[in-house]
C-alpha cells in the first residue's frame, strides 16, 4: 500500500483478535514512532508493550481504576472488557520536562500524540489493525505508576493492536475540505 492511500483510508477497528505485531514488525513500528517530528529532540515519549499475562495486569490496573475515579458498576465493566479486546496493547506515555522554555508541555504531548499515531499508521501498513483509547482510568494512580508516569507525565494513548476479527467498511462523515480548510 502506498503512503497516501495508507493516510487516507485507515480507520480504527475495536475488533481484534491475535495475531499481533511480532517482535521484528514492533522494531520497524517503533522506529516508525520514532521519527515524530521533535522540536527541541526531547523524544518526550515512552512505550510500554502489554500482551500476554500483562494483559491481566492492565485488566487489574483499568478495574482499580475505575473505582478510584467512581466509575461505577458499568466502568468496571468497560475496564474489565477493554483490557482483553486485543492481543497488544501499547501505552504511550509523554515524557514531560517543564524545565524546557522553548519547547512548552502543550508540544511536548503532541509530540508524543505524533508518535503515537506513527505507532498506528506503521502497524497499518504492516497489516495489522488498531484503535486508540483513553478514557478516565488513563488518571488512575496504579496504572500511572505501573506505566512509570512521573507527577508531570501525561499517558496519551492506549493503542489496541491486532489482526481484525472482522473486516468493516464503516462510514465516514467525511464532508468537504472546504469545512475543515480555510486559506489567508
Amino acid at each position: 500500500m502506498d503512503t497516501l492511500t495508507l493516510l487516507t483510508t485507515r480507520r480504527s477497528n475495536k475488533k481484534l483478535t491475535y495475531p499481533a505485531p511480532s517482535k521484528l514488525q514492533l522494531e520497524q513500528i517503533f522506529q516508525a514512532a520514532l521519527r515524530t517530528p521533535d522540536h527541541g529532540k526531547l523524544q518526550p515519549y515512552h512505550f510500554v508493550v502489554i500482551e500476554n499475562e500483562g494483559l491481566d495486569k492492565l485488566e487489574h490496573l483499568l478495574k482499580e481504576a475505575a473505582l478510584e475515579l467512581n466509575l461505577g458498576e458499568e466502568g468496571l465493566k468497560k475496564a474489565e472488557k477493554l483490557a482483553h479486546r486485543a492481543p497488544m496493547v501499547i501505552a504511550v506515555v509523554a515524557k514531560i520536562n517543564p524545565d524546557v522554555e522553548k519547547v512548552p508541555t502543550w508540544e511536548q504531548l503532541v509530540t508524543a500524540g505524533c508518535a503515537a499515531y506513527g505507532i498506528q499508521l506503521a502497524a497499518n501498513a504492516q497489516g495489522f489493525d488498531n484503535v486508540w483509547i483513553t478514557g478516565k482510568w488513563i488518571n488512575g494512580n496504579a496504572l500511572r505508576h505501573t506505566l512509570g508516569c512521573r507527577e508531570q507525565d501525561e499517558i496519551v494513548a492506549l493503542l489496541m493492536l491486532g489482526t481484525a476479527a472482522e473486516k468493516t467498511e464503516r462510514e465516514f462523515r467525511n464532508g468537504t475540505i472546504e469545512e475543515f480548510v480555510s486559506y489567508l
